[in-house]
């Protein structure tokens, strides 16, 4: 189990914050096998470790997964995107997104932007990143035109 190199938001909170194998071994699911669509991640209650929260089928739609996402709170998402190119090529680019929507609290908004960048790393093969507070920062369009430009 790895551990992200950083001290947790204060009040009694573990000083680390894990990364388990099988939250890395949900992304390579996604990302080798393709037998997820998207992957959720949480930061669990006790702050310990980021977990999977959920996970979606291949046949699930890009509105089935940004329904997943808390409308109040945090999440960290990776999205396996298939499209079909400008120039009519089938290809495949995998978003992680960090989801903080305004409604959340202060301190899982400060909590979750602290581990961002080391979580990210953790997860090799990302092709995009994106920080989103509301639903339009994540827009199926937004998404298809950042793969389009590569």
């Amino acid at each position: 189990m790895e551990v992200l190199g950083f001290a947790a938001m204060g009040g009694g909170s573990p000083a680390w914050i894990d990364v388990p194998e099988r939250s890395k071994s949900a992304f390579m699911e996604l990302k080798r096998r393709k037998v997820h669509r998207y992957v959720i991640f949480k930061i669990d209650d006790r702050r310990e470790e980021i977990v999977v929260e959920k996970t979606g089928s291949p046949g699930e739609s890009y509105d089935d997964f940004t329904a997943s996402l808390p409308a109040d709170d945090c999440r960290y998402a990776v999205y396996d995107l298939d499209f079909v190119s400008d120039d009519n090529c089938r290809k495949s680019k995998i978003f992680f997104i960090s989801w903080s929507p305004s409604d959340s609290r202060i301190r899982a908004k400060t909590i979750y932007a602290v581990s961002r960048n080391q979580f990210r790393h953790e997860l090799d093969g990302v092709h995009f990143e994106i920080q989103a507070t509301d639903p339009d920062d994540m827009d199926f369009e937004v998404l298809r035109v950042r793969a389009n430009r590569t």
